[in-house]
C-alpha cells in the first residue's frame, strides 16, 4: 500500500522523465562563450561606475576592454562549435549596457551635460539606435545570416569610436578653441554621424575568420585586420581612433560605390523586415 504522498512522488518523478524526453539536448558548451559575453558585461558595468565617478579615461577603456571580450565570445562560439540563440541573445542584452548604455553616458559626461535638454537626446542617440541595431540583426540574422559583412555598423565599431575619440582628445580640449561652443561642436556630429550608420544599410566588413579557406581567398582581408591590430597596439588610443575611422571611412565609400554601380542588392542590405 503506497501512501498519497509515495503517489504524488511518483507521479511527480513521471512527469519529469517525459519533460526530459521532450526538452531538446542543452549544448553545455554554451558556458565558455557565455563567460566571455557576462565578461563583456560586466567590464561595461564598471565603465558606467567609473564614468560617474569622474574617471572618464578609465571608463573609456573599460568600454574597449568589453570590446576584446565580444570578440572573444564569437571566436569562442566557433572553436567549440556552440552557437546558440541562447548566445546570441544573452549577446544582445550585454552589448546594449556596454556599447549603448556606457557610450552614452561616457558622451554625456565628456561635455554634453553642459547642453541641458538637448545634450541628453544627443547622447542617448547610442543607446537608442544601437537598440534597434541589435534587434534588426537577430531578427534578420534568423532569417539570412550575413556571411561576411554587417549590415549597418556593429555596434560596439561605434563605442569604441566615441571612447577612443574622448581618450584621444580628453587632455587636448584646447585644439578645440576655435569653436564657439569648444568641443562639443565636433562630438555632437560625431555622435549623429555613427549613430545613423547603425541603423542604416550600408555593409561594413566582419572580423574575418583565420580557417583554411578564407586564409586563401581573403588574404587582403587578414592583412588588413593584422595591420589594424597592430596599430592598436603600438599607438593605444591613437591607433584605435585611426583604425575605426579608417573602418568606418571604407566602409561608407565602398557602400556608395556599389550602391551608384547599383548593385547594391547583392550585398543584401535589405531594409528591415519584421519577421516577429
Amino acid at each position: 500500500m503506497k501512501y498519497p504522498i509515495q503517489k504524488r512522488y511518483q507521479s511527480f518523478k513521471e512527469r519529469r522523465k517525459k519533460r526530459k524526453q521532450i526538452k531538446p539536448p542543452t549544448n553545455k558548451r554554451i558556458a565558455v562563450p557565455s563567460f566571455f559575453t557576462l565578461m563583456n558585461l560586466f567590464s561595461g558595468f564598471l565603465a558606467i561606475i567609473s564614468i560617474s565617478d569622474g574617471d572618464l579615461i578609465r571608463g573609456a577603456w573599460l568600454i574597449a576592454l568589453a570590446g576584446l571580450f565580444d570578440v572573444f565570445d564569437g571566436l569562442m562560439a566557433r572553436l567549440a562549435n556552440a552557437t546558440s540563440d541562447f548566445g546570441v541573445e544573452l549577446d544582445s542584452i550585454c552589448d546594449m549596457v556596454s556599447f549603448g548604455v556606457a557610450p552614452g553616458f561616457l558622451i554625456y559626461s565628456f561635455g554634453l551635460e553642459k547642453l541641458g535638454f538637448f545634450g541628453v537626446i544627443v547622447s542617448a542617440l547610442p543607446p537608442l539606435c544601437g537598440a534597434v541595431r541589435l534587434a534588426r540583426f537577430n531578427v534578420n540574422a534568423r532569417i539570412l545570416p550575413p556571411k561576411d559583412q554587417f549590415i549597418g555598423l556593429p555596434i560596439p565599431a561605434q563605442a569604441i569610436m566615441l571612447c577612443a575619440f574622448v581618450l584621444t582628445f580628453k587632455d587636448q580640449l584646447e585644439l578645440f578653441s576655435v569653436f564657439e561652443n569648444g568641443v562639443t561642436t565636433v562630438v555632437i556630429p560625431v555622435v549623429v554621424v555613427v549613430s545613423f550608420l547603425m541603423v542604416s544599410t550600408i555593409p561594413f566588413d566582419k572580423i574575418p575568420r583565420f580557417d583554411r579557406k578564407t586564409i586563401r581567398e581573403k588574404k587582403g582581408r587578414i592583412v588588413l585586420f593584422i595591420c589594424y591590430l597592430l596599430l592598436i597596439l603600438l599607438l593605444q588610443e591613437y591607433g584605435l581612433i585611426a583604425v575605426f575611422s579608417i573602418f568606418i571611412f571604407k566602409g561608407i565609400v565602398a557602400g556608395a560605390i556599389r550602391f551608384f554601380k547599383g548593385d547594391y542588392d547583392m550585398y543584401g542590405a535589405e531594409e528591415f523586415q519584421d519577421y516577429s
